[in-house]
């Protein structure tokens, strides 16, 4: 969040609407009181939770209740519900439940945070959303359906469609690039339907209105840690008085009317309330009680009605009016730009290790819930409570959720609150660990007849967590080059050893392994023994390395001259040893050669805030052009039977000991079946980035003789594919042509496509024709005081390894294959190892195998404590027997399918496919029932009757509801269905 800035605008317009100005016909004013509170931002929850949270909602409630035409709504949940389990008395529970059922106090989004829209990947968002609505549900038997998004740092097209899902019936948006919202101001465009997908059409719209934080702050700042004793609080505005009320209505006043000029109806929306407001409600709305009263005494005068509203009693008013809306077709409103040098894409690489580490506990957290809720429903579980393990589950659950906040995985927050985003998710993370290493202990111990060998070595469990079979190298570092690795067979499985890259005493296993969907395979790993000859053992093949001696930086000169290759059966690598950088990869599909340069550069900053703009958390302005980063690089080659590796260090200085940054790249060979295709078609590469020096981003640009015009596509929140094309802007056009890419981007002319996938959100730019570049670190240090006094100003001095898979080829097998690939990379098989001790294996899984374009997003045992029947749960609210005694439901699942291809994306791949639910389900054990649910699970989708928007689109396929497949809603028992891109979440009863 900003620090606030709406004083200097409600004098502007004060000068722009004098009083004596003449009238706007009737306007009705809705004021709807919210208290914005960042889950960490400056100050950690806890400190937040003591300084003014658990007083904004005591303050609320007591205020909501004594006066029964105020209203309030709540956003974020993970404060509620602390507040709700932790402070709330008995008497204030009971106050709640009443101003809930009468709609005084109103839960808008609804999910455990406010997420951000650029970062962040779509299935951590549902799981965010999802989290929030079922406490919100099990508590109170309410569903949300309003959206309240008015602080993340630019908005993307995948809200639209996630929110049509959860049941929403409007949407409020905030941060739009400044050229772009005047315009819509002026042309009174600022309210639209948002149609989020191509694929989905009309079917998933929802209607936008974007809002400007307003309002009065009487209360002023909360004080950390606590309340100040003289009882003053910073920025406390003047209270109302007989002399001061004319001066406050007359503001108001003026505001409201210049804001009625860019609307169609005469309705406004004044959302009252900013950051941490609110926690002294009775001083907020003593206080505009009198500045309505006295604005509604002159309504003949002003043409103005005031009154408290919720959020839904302005939607309410507006869908009543039945006007016909501007359509907004899949476009996002990204990058966002507040003023000139302000372009907010810098946070798109703000603490990138914070990054990759979210996302690897979400990928964790998706491998344990199938294999949990595969362990449930199959095994007789004699070792595991079944319980303790949902709780292990539902600790990562919180944390992953509570760091898609817009103040979290952007990395614009104070260091002390990123210490705390990662203590909970790597507490979380080993809570699940534990939990699997648990659920594969339970198997063995439960498979008697299984022959171990004698105790010694390391014992391995591959998990692979996708519905389809996977082929794969899989690494283990080891402190012993020679081992001896076996199957649950015993047979020798193919492998190799080599130096580890960064670690001079330790050796790299790396084995390739075939394993079918939601399954296992066991491995044990021994040290060989002395004499392998005698004994028979197959030993791993010890890879051999090429060294290829420092060489400077080229200004100029002649490069190519000489080349050595790195191949598999789908790419040739060119290294030029002249350089020691990649030259060229020939592409076996299209027989083609393309030019493919990689370089470290940086871009410098200015850390003087008194007289140039500069980089912050949130925004990007370089001083200039990129730079090369480095003067000089090593290579070395390491070739073995099943991985090539190409090591590239580069140094900043000549004579420096340690590399700044290194690229490590792997080609691997593998089976030539289709299992095998993914593994062959792929270059992996691993980059090492820091510690940069201060006021530098580091980028890794990738040029290439590809004719692109300077056109990116790169993806939103891991969804769907934006187009990217150059534009020229007068001001800050490097930084304004940054783009957010979550899983994808891709460069392509008419024959061929460079595609990049990436295991976490990086920002991502098209500076020139045939180039690519991914901003990698940032580490910037300005004088601006309050970032100073904040802890704010991302000296970031960490190294950060991340991880990108390069795909190259014909457009036509780039695009059979990304979807598929992006998954492979962001959910790789889960290893566990554990010290043998006599036993190995289990008893087999069957496979879950899916249609090649189909996903599996989520397969969940969610632990609902209430009944799915609404009619049945509010039942059961009503009479007082819902509560934290009522035991977690084992027996239902949640299983929702995607369709990974988009509309015209493939001719074939984009089909619709047609599912067969026994079939896929046949690995689950007995299923009893299937019911179609909203994205979040809370309601049954032919109960869920969203509104209906007219627009000026009268081609557009409008559909009623919120399912996807054209035909019925699901039946039980287990029907066929047609899946179009993302499917209904499907609640699965097991006996």
């Amino acid at each position: 969040m900003e620090p606030r800035g709406w004083l200097p605008l409600l004098l502007q317009l004060g000068l722009m609407w004098p009083p004596w100005a003449q009238p706007e016909p009737q306007l009705r004013v809705f004021v709807v009181p919210h208290s914005h509170m960042d889950v960490g931002w400056l100050h950690t929850i806890q400190e937040n939770m003591q300084a003014y949270v658990a007083n904004v909602y005591n303050s609320v409630v007591e205020e909501l209740t004594l006066e029964k035409k105020r209203r309030f709504i709540a956003v974020e949940q993970e404060y509620f519900r602390l507040w709700w389990d932790g402070v709330a008395s008995d008497k204030q529970k009971g106050q709640v439940r009443q101003l809930v059922a009468t709609g005084r106090l109103e839960f808008v989004l609804g999910g455990q945070v406010m997420h951000d829209e650029a970062v962040t990947h779509f299935d951590d968002q549902i799981l965010q959303l999802t989290e929030g609505h079922g406490f919100l549900y099990e508590t109170f038997g309410v569903r949300p359906q309003f959206s309240w998004q008015v602080d993340p740092f630019g908005a993307s097209s995948t809200t639209p469609t996630l929110f049509a899902l959860a049941g929403f019936n409007a949407h409020v948006i905030s941060r739009i690039d400044y050229n772009l919202k005047e315009a819509m101001q002026d042309n009174r465009q600022l309210q639209f339907v948002w149609r989020g997908s191509r694929s989905l059409s009309a079917q998933q719209e929802i209607f936008t209105h974007p809002p400007s934080h307003e309002g009065f702050y009487w209360d002023g700042d909360p004080v950390f840690p606590g309340p100040p004793k003289n009882g003053l609080y910073p920025f406390m505005e003047i209270p109302v008085t007989e002399d001061t009320i004319p001066s406050f209505t007359n503001l108001l006043v003026n505001n409201v009317l210049a804001r009625a000029t860019w609307f169609r109806t005469p309705h406004i929306l004044w959302p009252w309330g900013c950051d941490r407001q609110f926690f002294n409600a009775s001083l907020q709305f003593t206080n505009m009680d009198r500045v309505m009263e006295e604005v509604n005494k002159f309504t003949d005068k002003h043409g103005i009605r005031m009154k408290y509203a919720s959020l839904g009693n302005y939607f309410r008013a507006v869908h009543a009016h039945r006007l016909s809306w501007k359509v907004r077709d899949h476009q996002d409103f990204l990058p966002y730009s507040s003023e000139i040098f302000h372009a907010w894409t810098g946070f798109y690489a703000s603490r990138s290790g914070l990054k990759g580490l979210a996302r690897r506990a979400s990928s964790l957290l998706y491998a344990g819930e199938s294999m949990f809720t595969r362990y449930v429903l199959l095994a007789p579980h004699r070792f595991l409570d079944p319980a303790w393990g949902l709780q292990q589950l539902q600790q990562l659950r919180w944390a992953v959720s509570e760091v898609q906040h817009h103040d979290a995985i952007t990395g614009t927050h104070a260091g002390k609150v990123g210490d705390m985003f990662v203590e909970h998710l790597s507490t979380g993370m080993q809570a699940v660990h534990k939990l699997m290493a648990s659920i594969t202990q339970d198997s063995s111990r439960a498979c008697s007849l299984c022959a171990g060998p004698e105790p010694g070595g390391h014992f391995a469990v591959v998990y692979n967590p996708l519905a389809w079979t996977v082929t794969t190298i899989i690494t283990l570092t080891l402190d012993f080059p020679s081992v001896s690795i076996t199957d649950e067979s015993g047979r020798p499985v193919p492998a190799q050893v080599q130096s580890s890259k960064e670690m001079p005493s330790a050796y790299d296993l790396r084995m390739l392994t075939t394993i079918p969907g939601l399954s296992y395979r066991h491995y044990s790993i021994r040290p060989s023994r002395s004499s392998q000859k005698a004994t028979g053992e197959t030993a791993p093949f010890v890879a051999s390395t090429q060294h290829f001696g420092p060489r400077l930086r080229r200004r100029g000169r002649q490069v190519g001259c000489h080349l050595v290759l790195v191949e598999n059966d789908c790419y040739t690598v060119f290294l030029d040893t002249d350089t020691n950088l990649m030259h060229s990869i020939w592409e076996r599909r299209s027989n083609r050669t393309v030019r493919v340069t990689q370089s470290f550069m940086e871009y410098h900053v200015k850390s003087d805030s008194n007289h140039d703009p500069i980089s912050d958390n949130y925004v990007f302005t370089p001083s200039g052009r990129a730079e090369p980063a480095w003067e000089a690089v090593r290579m070395e080659i390491v070739e073995g039977p099943l991985v090539t590796e190409i090591r590239q260090y580069f140094y900043r200085e000549v004579n420096d000991n340690e590399p700044t940054f290194a690229i490590y790249s792997w080609l691997a060979r593998g089976p030539q079946s289709s299992d095998g295709e993914l593994l062959c078609h792929r270059i992996e590469q691993e980059y090492r980035v820091g510690p940069l020096e201060l006021n530098r981003e580091a980028i890794l640009r990738t040029s290439t003789d590809l004719n692109t015009g300077q056109v990116l596509h790169s993806d939103n929140n891991g969804y769907q594919m934006q187009r990217r094309p150059y534009r020229q802007n007068m001001w800050n056009t490097i930084a304004r042509n940054y783009y957010p890419m979550v899983q994808m981007a891709s460069i392509e002319d008419l024959p061929s496509r460079l595609v990049l996938l990436s295991e976490q959100a990086h920002g991502i730019s098209s500076q020139g024709n045939g180039q690519v570049e991914v901003m990698l670190h940032r580490r910037l240090w300005n004088n601006d005081q309050w970032a100073l006094d904040n802890n704010v100003t991302l000296n970031d001095s960490s190294v950060v390894h991340p991880v990108f898979w390069l795909l190259l080829g014909p457009r036509t097998l780039t695009s059979g294959l990304r979807q598929r690939s992006g998954l492979a990379l962001q959910h790789r098989p889960v290893v566990m190892l554990r010290e043998m001790n006599g036993e190995v294996g289990g008893p087999t899984q069957e496979a879950v195998t899916l249609p090649s374009s189909v996903h599996l997003q989520i397969l969940s045992i969610p632990g609902w404590k209430y009944s799915s029947n609404h009619t049945k749960h509010l039942q059961t609210l009503q009479k007082g027997e819902a509560g934290h005694e009522a035991k977690a439901d084992l027996r239902r699942v949640l299983l929702r399918l995607q369709h990974l291809y988009e509309v015209d994306q493939d001719p074939v791949l984009s089909r619709p496919v047609t599912v067969n639910l026994q079939s896929v389900l046949r690995g689950l054990g007995s299923v009893v029932s299937v019911e179609e649910r909203s994205l979040t699970g809370t309601w049954d989708v032919s109960e869920m009757h969203r509104w209906t928007w007219s627009t000026r689109d009268p081609h557009g396929h409008r559909g009623s509801g919120p399912g996807l497949n054209p035909g019925p809603p699901l039946l039980s028992p287990l029907p066929q269905f047609a899946l179009t891109h993302l499917s209904p979440l499907c609640l699965l009863h097991t006996a």
